[in-house]
């Protein structure tokens, strides 16, 4: 049987898995749009749209902010808090 001290243990241990899983794709994402962006906007036109140059890092950035949230646990509606509160609910409904 598990001890109160192993499962904190191994919570931690889930959430540093996640951060550490963040900061890769956040190493990640800034590596490949920074290429993205140089080789998109080496040969653009005077008074052409850049918008096509920034539109990946953008809607990747969107997804980066999400993953970050939930790694991190800021919004308390994404966090594991969250599922454990939401399946007790649902438990209790059930009775």
């Amino acid at each position: 049987m598990t001890t109160q001290e192993e499962l904190k243990y191994q919570e931690a241990q889930k959430r540093v898995k996640r951060i550490k899983s963040f900061y890769t794709h956040l190493i990640v994402f800034i590596l490949v749009n920074t290429y993205i962006v140089i080789k998109k906007t080496q040969n653009i036109d005077p008074g052409e749209n850049v918008w096509h140059a920034f539109k990946v890092p953008f809607f990747w950035g969107i997804g980066l902010v999400f993953h970050g949230i939930k790694a991190f646990d800021s919004i308390p509606f994404i966090g594991k808090d969250w599922e454990e509160r939401k399946i007790k609910e649902m438990m209790d409904k059930k009775k």
